[in-house]
C-alpha cells in the first residue's frame, strides 16, 4: 500500500479487512454448527440463523468467499458488502462505511486482490483462535504499529501502551464499575481498564467479559470506527459516541451528564479555539485601512455551558487542557477516581489557569476542592505527537481522611528506556511508578490522624529522595497554587566540593611542568637548527 495511500490511513483499510474476515468465518462457524445439530443443508441453516440472529447474518455478498473471486470493481464490492453488513446490523451504522475502498487511484484491482489473498492464508474463525480476544490483541499490536509509522499523526489516535497501563493501575477500576474516556482514539484506554478487572479480580469476569461496562467519545470519525471495531474484536461492552465531548457531550442522563466510577483520558494537548459555537460565528469590524477584521470571542464572558461543567473557570481560548480537565470532574462520581495526561504547562500557568487549578485544590464558592491526589511526571518523547515531557494528574472526588489536603508528587522523569524515535516507560519504571505511589498512600492511611509535629515527621519518612514526596496543601498555599513538581521535589545534583588551596597548589605544579616542557622543546629546537 505504501506510495499510494498515506502511512496514517493503513489502519483503516486493514482493520475493515480484519474485521470483515473475522465476521464471515464466524458466521461460516455457525452455519456449519447449525448443519450438524440440525442434521440439514447450508440454505436451511442460513435461514435459521437469520431468523433467530438477524445481526449475525451476513448477506451473500459480503461474505469473504464471495468476494474473493472478483477481478474487477474490486473495492466497490467491499464497499457494497460494508453497506449490507451495516443495514443488517444497526449497531454498526456508519463504522463500515467509513472507510471507502472504492477509489481506484489508491486502491487499484489488483491492489486489492493481492490483500483479500493476503489475508485468506488464515482463518479468523473462533476455533482458529486460541484464546477469545487473540484477534483484540493482534489489533491493538497493529493500531501500536501503525502509529509508529504514522509518526506525528499517530498521538491523534493511539497512546503507547506503557502510559495507559501505568494510569490504569493509579486508578485502579473495579469489577462493575463503569469507566469513561472522553477523548478515546481507538478505545486502547477502554481495553486497558477492561484487562485490568479481568486479570486482578476474583469476580473480574461475567459470562467470560471482564465485568465492566466501558463508554467513550471519539471526534475523529475514521478513529471512531476503529475504536467500535475494537471493543467488538476484544467482545467488550464498549458504548463509543461520535461528536466533540467539550461542546457536545454525548453521554447523558436526562437533561445532565451521565456520571462514571473511572474517568480515564488522554486528551489533545493545548488545542485552540476549542469552542466551535463561538468560533463559526465571529464578529467583525472594519479597520482603520478599511478592510474587515474578525473579532476574537471573549470566552470568559461568552461562553456558555448548558451542563454548567466550567464552574471554577472558562480554560483559556487558545489552551483547552483544563476545559477537558473539568468535563472529566462533571462526568465522575461523588466516589469516583480520574487518570488524565497533562502537558506541564498545566500544573504552573497563571491567569484563568492559575485560578481554576487553585479552585480545583481549595475549591470554589460551593465547588467541593481537594481533588487533587497526584501528580506524576513522565519522562520526555513518550508520545507520538510531541518530544515534550508530561504529566498525570490523579484526581480522586472522595480522598480518605488522611491524604485530605494533600498531593503525592512523583518525579519520574529520569527513568526510562531509550527508542530510535521515542522514550518508553520500561515494564520496571512502571513498577516502581505505583509502588511507591500506592506505599506512600497506604503509610497515611495507617498512621490515621496526627498532631502538627508528628505529621510533618511522618512525611518526611514517607519521602524519596529524588522521587516522591507527599507535600501538605499549605506549602502549596504559600507557593501560590503552582504544581510545577521541581518546586517539591529538587532532583539537581550536588555539586562536588572545591578546596581552593588545592587547587592552586595543582595550578603551581602544572605551571613548573609547563616550564620545564618549554625548556625541553627549546633545547630540541637548537640541536634541529644546528643539523
Amino acid at each position: 500500500m505504501r506510495g499510494t495511500v498515506d502511512s496514517s490511513d493503513f489502519k483503516n483499510y486493514i482493520f475493515g479487512l480484519i474485521f470483515l474476515k473475522r465476521l464471515s468465518d464466524v458466521f461460516d462457524e455457525r452455519v456449519q454448527a447449525v448443519m450438524d445439530e440440525e442434521d440439514c443443508s447450508a440454505d436451511v441453516a442460513m435461514e435459521i440463523i437469520l431468523e433467530d440472529n438477524p445481526e449475525q447474518f451476513v448477506p451473500v455478498d459480503a461474505r469473504w468467499a464471495n468476494l474473493t473471486k472478483k477481478s474487477e470493481n474490486v473495492g466497490e464490492s467491499i464497499d457494497e458488502a460494508f453497506a449490507k453488513i451495516e443495514e443488517q446490523n444497526p449497531t454498526l451504522e456508519k463504522v463500515l462505511t467509513a472507510i471507502q475502498f472504492g477509489d481506484k487511484e489508491k486502491l487499484s484491482n489488483e491492489l486489492l486482490m493481492r490483500l483479500l489473498r493476503h489475508f485468506n492464508q488464515h482463518k479468523l474463525g473462533n476455533k482458529n483462535l486460541y484464546k477469545a480476544d487473540l484477534l483484540g490483541d493482534a489489533y491493538e499490536y497493529l493500531i501500536g504499529k501503525f502509529a509508529d509509522d504514522a509518526g506525528k499523526k499517530g498521538g491523534e489516535f493511539y497512546t503507547p501502551h506503557e502510559v495507559v497501563e501505568l494510569i490504569v493501575k493509579l486508578i485502579d477500576p473495579q469489577p462493575g464499575h463503569e469507566i469513561y474516556d472522553l477523548t478515546c482514539g481507538c478505545g486502547g484506554m477502554l481495553v486497558e481498564s477492561a484487562r485490568h478487572i479481568k486479570d486482578n479480580y476474583d469476580n473480574g469476569t461475567v459470562m467470560g467479559k471482564p465485568n465492566c461496562k466501558l463508554y467513550g467519545q471519539e471526534k475523529n470519525l475514521g478513529t471512531w470506527a476503529i475504536a467500535k471495531l475494537n471493543m467488538f474484536l476484544h467482545n467488550l461492552d464498549g458504548d463509543i459516541k461520535r461528536g466533540d465531548t467539550l461542546v457536545n457531550p454525548l453521554h447523558k442522563s436526562g437533561e445532565g451528564l451521565q456520571t462514571f466510577d473511572r474517568v480515564i483520558a488522554n486528551p489533545p494537548f493545548s488545542i485552540k479555539e476549542w469552542w466551535e459555537p463561538l468560533e463559526v460565528n465571529k464578529k467583525t469590524k472594519i479597520d482603520k485601512n478599511g478592510k474587515e477584521k474578525e473579532i476574537a470571542p471573549k470566552y470568559s464572558t461568552e461562553l456558555k455551558d448548558k451542563f454548567g461543567r466550567f464552574g471554577l473557570g472558562i480554560a483559556p481560548r487558545t489552551k483547552a487542557d483544563l476545559a477537558f480537565v473539568q468535563h472529566m470532574i462533571a462526568s465522575t462520581k461523588d466516589d469516583g477516581r480520574i487518570g488524565v495526561v497533562v502537558p506541564h504547562g498545566v500544573l504552573f500557568r497563571e491567569g484563568d489557569e492559575g485560578k481554576i487549578r487553585k479552585g480545583m485544590l481549595v475549591g470554589k464558592d460551593d465547588f467541593k476542592g481537594d481533588l487533587i491526589e497526584g501528580v506524576v511526571g513522565l519522562p520526555p518523547a513518550l508520545f507520538f505527537n510531541t518530544g515534550i515531557a508530561a504529566a498525570v494528574l490523579i484526581i480522586n472526588k472522595n480522598k480518605p481522611a488522611a491524604l485530605k489536603n494533600k498531593v503525592i508528587f512523583v518525579d519520574a522523569s529520569a527513568e526510562f528506556g531509550e527508542g530510535k524515535a521515542m522514550n518508553f516507560l520500561r515494564e520496571a519504571d512502571i513498577k516502581r511508578i505505583t509502588t511507591e505511589y500506592n506505599k506512600a498512600k497506604q503509610a497515611l492511611v495507617d498512621a490515621g490522624e496526627q498532631t502538627e509535629d508528628k505529621l510533618s515527621e511522618l512525611l518526611d519518612s514517607i519521602t524519596v529522595e529524588k522521587y516522591l514526596r507527599v507535600v501538605d496543601i499549605e506549602e502549596i498555599r504559600q507557593n501560590d497554587f503552582n504544581l510545577n513538581i521541581s518546586r517539591y521535589i529538587d532532583t539537581s545534583e550536588e555539586e562536588e566540593k572545591v578546596n581552593i588551596t588545592d587547587v592552586w597548589k595543582r595550578l603551581s605544579i602544572i605551571d613548573q611542568e609547563l616550564i620545564q616542557t618549554d625548556e625541553k622543546l627549546s633545547a630540541f629546537l637548537d640541536l634541529l637548527k644546528e643539523v
